[in-house]
């Protein structure tokens, strides 16, 4: 799954749709586009905002960019421990991983499973 993580002073305010929908579409990311992460650090952890591709909106959490957001903050020297509490617009959540050289190994995402939906169809 590939994700475009761009890192910022504040999250917060930002119109996602706006700020993700043209980066997704970049012709630099063709065919397929990417899923664009937009990363704040404050209180000592990540702020992780998505635009998910397929979706095409902002989802309130998406595993696979809290993750690639970790990876990427640690490689950038952003922050120096793989083990980061990250908050998104759907709650809490933690990730860490061991860095193995230029890789990012036994990685595992942690937060509450809450029961959303239920639904029923006839085919």
């Amino acid at each position: 799954m590939p994700h475009l993580v761009v890192f910022t002073d504040d999250n917060s305010a930002t119109d996602m749709v706006a700020f993700g929908r043209p980066l997704r579409w970049s012709p630099a990311y063709a065919p397929e586009g990417v899923n664009v992460n937009l990363v704040s650090i404050r209180d000592g952890r990540l702020w992780v905002r998505t635009y998910e591709r397929g979706v095409e909106e902002e989802t309130l959490a998406c595993g696979t960019g809290i993750t690639a957001s970790a990876i990427a903050a640690v490689y950038s020297g952003k922050i120096v421990t793989p083990a980061t509490g990250v908050q998104t617009r759907g709650g809490m959540l933690s990730v860490r991983f061991n860095i193995d050289g230029e890789r990012a190994t036994d990685i595992f995402l942690t937060g509450p499973a809450t029961f959303v939906f239920s639904g029923e169809t006839e085919i």
